[in-house]
């Protein structure tokens, strides 16, 4: 079974040799805890390199990137592995759990680190969904590097609702940005295609289609409970800012990588239906 970082299910390609297979599956001797040697940032996350890489330059929180990993707990057991599938795998750095997300941005294309990264920056202590628990320990090797589309620049009022946004009684504020073309709001057992970016209140960019320059289709009654309730507010061609508070995005303090508290998105609603 693979396991899933954040919400994304990987697309694998691309075959590895049998003996980088058998040496990458071994279990770790320092599997149980980080060793002295081990470079530790301010958020807990300690690692080492294995091997140096041979590229230029790092990967960036938007960039998707494709990597060989194996993953086990601190009792040996291992619970993931590409290599061990035999095919590496691709994703955007910003849709992982945090301790990938900032682990990868210290890498070089070519090479292979040790990461130890703590519960919170993984998926908590108990999760559920046959998640692991508590610390994990992984061995990622950097293949390939693809650079993200310039991101969306941060609103000027992300921080708080403006007096000229709509609020809610849910709690759920937006205003226009664009006018729409369309005279029909879809509802919530629709399918919508749209635009988005996602920012947290002090500025930080955690998801765009726009920076990925591909636009999303989902069912309405798939998403946060904000983007269902808010979207349905919206014609085609219409751009709406929305200050969504955590009770109808992810809670305060969601596990998974997911970000907390209240979320601000710009969406462009393009079409209703499939």
């Amino acid at each position: 079974m693979s396991v899933l970082l954040g919400d994304l299910s990987f697309r694998l390609t691309e075959f590895r040799c049998l003996p980088d297979i058998v040496r990458m599956l071994e279990t770790p001797s320092d599997v149980n805890a980080a060793p002295a040697d081990a470079e530790v940032t301010a958020t807990g996350l300690a690692s080492k390199v294995l091997e140096a890489g041979s590229g230029a330059g790092h990967p960036a929180a938007a960039d998707t990137v494709t990597v060989h990993y194996s993953g086990w707990t601190t009792d040996g057991k291992m619970f993931d592995s590409s290599v061990k599938r035999g095919q590496p795998t691709s994703f955007p750095l910003n849709r992982v759990i945090k301790g990938w997300t900032e682990g990868l941005q210290l890498m070089s294309i070519g090479e292979k680190r040790r990461f130890w990264i703590p519960a919170d920056l993984a998926y908590g202590e108990k999760p559920g969904g046959g998640r692991p628990g508590g610390l994990l320990v992984f061995d990622v090797e950097l293949i390939l590097v693809e650079k993200a589309p310039e991101p969306p620049k941060t609103p000027e009022d992300v921080a708080a609702i403006p007096d000229s946004a709509e609020v809610r009684l849910s709690g759920l504020a937006s205003r226009v940005l664009i006018a729409g073309t369309g005279s029909v709001h879809p509802t919530k057992d629709d399918m919508v295609t749209v635009h988005y970016s996602g920012w947290t209140t002090d500025g930080q960019l955690f998801d765009s289609s726009v920076a990925r320059g591909e636009p999303a289709s989902f069912g309405l009654f798939q998403v946060i409970a904000g983007w269902t309730e808010g979207v349905q507010l919206m014609v085609e061609g219409e751009t709406r800012r929305f200050w969504i508070p955590g009770k109808l995005a992810y809670g305060e303090k969601p596990q998974g990588g997911a970000p907390g508290g209240t979320l601000v998105f710009d969406v462009q609603l393009i079409k209703i239906g499939k």
